[in-house]
């Protein structure tokens, strides 16, 4: 097995496939090196002498600048090793990909909805509209759950703490939200449920959902009802019933949306977890489906490699402004930028936020950039979008459910046993990961750092998906609780 892995030919810097001790030899692309000090599996080493302040290049790519001079050989991270982002930069537009090629038409077992969508699951969902009724909601889910006919998958209450004391576009993020959870497909019924006093209106929830099925869809105001169990199970088994009535049916994979997000990164998963990910979304886009990736301020430092990728001009200039309006919201808060990695980022080996970046665009593949969303908004168009949400891993994939997303890809080189309103399939970077945490982690990527090809991978975690579509398979994630929303907050709380 390799000790060491240059990912690109003009990387000054190497990734340790193990733990490296003080007096070992090893080699890499032909240089011999000879070790001084532990170098952690994961973490970086210097192919070469790099002067204080040079740039420190891996993937190909700045990963910013030496605090001092480092030797061949030397241990590379947060005591020789800073950042280069700042604030706000500049781009400009340079179009540069590729059309994927078409493949053969592929399809997976799920539930036919309005507008050529399909759910992977055939839920009932209780949305509250404000935190005051969360009780109410969770009391419905059990009564709700213990009559559940065949054919309905679950009854889950989904909590949040928001929908009141919020002003502006502040609450319209938290009423977006909870918009977008209702169209999903997953959701094969609805009841919005709300207090009756609260700022986000049932009246503007209602409006917002207009075109929505009568049937799939119900609201209920608590203030406005004697008992609101009583009332709330009357609209709860209507919701059922019809919710029963669907079936798996063979669906095109032009009708899924599946949402690609990372946490708890390590030096492993832009090697392996990252671009396999990036794999599966060219192969599930070459095959006419979709693709969502998020986390805005982890695209920081890896910003040309999405912005040459725009479709069009209209494309990169909406990019240019997510991306920007992401850095400007970091300083009103009078937060660096580069404030990031995570800690445990770090103890893995990610040094740097462009580094953790260069690592998570991966996960978009190689496909053509066709659409910028907003916060709330969802899906629009085939392809690959982009969507604006913080890198925190509850709120970026709530977000990603919200915008359509039926499956979820989460690659980790920690784990988590988070889970989110759609199935969140996890993919481990290293294997001592998947080995350790099987009963978190559904998918072993590690298995790239021990000779199996990306190719086979890539096959069996296509298969994976389409079992988990069809629900053959279902995510380690759904085993715990899901239905606690992190709604992104930016505003004043009255």
């Amino acid at each position: 097995m390799r000790e060491l892995i240059q990912i690109h030919p003009a990387d000054n810097v190497a990734v340790a496939l193990r733990s490296l001790a003080p007096g070992e030899n090893v080699s890499c692309g032909g240089r011999k090196l000879s070790l001084n000090e532990p170098v952690p599996a994961g973490h970086k080493l210097a192919l070469e002498e790099i002067s204080e302040g040079e740039t420190v290049r891996k993937y190909g790519m700045p990963i910013g600048f030496a605090r001092r001079r480092i030797c061949a050989g030397e241990w590379v991270h947060t005591h020789n090793l800073r950042s280069g982002l700042e604030g706000v930069e500049d781009f400009s537009y340079r179009p540069s990909f590729q059309e994927l090629s078409p493949a053969e038409p592929a399809f997976f077992q799920g539930y036919a909805r309005p507008e050529g969508r399909a759910g992977v699951r055939n839920e009932v969902w209780i949305l509250p509209t404000v935190g005051c009724v969360n009780g109410v909601a969770k009391r419905l889910e059990q009564l709700a759950a213990a009559e559940a006919p065949a054919g309905v998958e679950g009854v889950f209450a989904f909590q949040h703490s928001f929908g009141c004391s919020q002003l502006g576009e502040d609450l319209g993020m938290t009423r977006r939200l909870l918009c977008g959870l209702a169209q999903n497909p997953n959701a094969g019924g609805v009841l919005v449920l709300g207090l009756g006093c609260e700022n986000n209106r049932m009246q503007d929830m209602r409006q917002e959902l207009a075109g929505a099925d009568p049937r799939r869809v119900k609201f209920l105001s608590c203030q406005e009802c004697e008992d609101e169990i009583s009332a709330g199970m009357a609209l709860l088994r209507e919701l059922m019933a019809f919710a029963a009535g669907a079936v798996r049916q063979p669906c095109p994979l032009s009708q899924l949306t599946v949402g690609l997000k990372c946490g708890g990164s390590d030096g492993f998963s832009g090697i392996t977890a990252n671009p396999l990910a990036g794999a599966f979304s060219d192969w599930l886009l070459s095959r006419g489906g979709s693709a969502l990736l998020t986390e805005v301020p982890e695209m920081f430092g890896a910003e040309p490699l999405l912005l040459r990728r725009c479709r069009s001009e209209g494309v990169y200039r909406r990019a240019v402004d997510l991306l920007q309006g992401f850095r400007g919201y970091f300083l009103r808060h009078g937060q660096r930028v580069d404030e990031n990695p995570s800690p445990g980022n770090r103890e893995g080996g990610v040094t740097t936020l462009a580094e953790k970046s260069l690592g998570c665009v991966q996960k978009s593949g190689s496909a053509p950039v066709e659409d910028v969303l907003l916060y709330g908004e969802t899906v629009r168009c085939r392809g690959l979008s982009l969507l604006q949400a913080p890198g925190n891993d509850l709120t970026s994939a709530c977000a990603l459910a919200a915008a359509g997303a039926q499956l979820i890809l989460f690659t980790t080189g920690r784990g988590t046993p988070f889970g989110c309103p759609v199935p969140t399939i996890k993919i481990a970077s290293n294997s001592l990961l998947a080995e350790k945490k099987k009963n978190w982690i559904d998918f072993d990527a590690g298995r790239l750092l021990e000779g199996v090809s990306q190719e086979t991978l890539l096959q069996e975690l296509a298969r994976l998906v389409l079992a988990a579509a069809s629900g053959t398979v279902r995510a380690k994630s759904e085993q715990l609780d899901k239905s606690v929303l992190s709604i992104w907050k930016d505003g004043v709380t009255l």
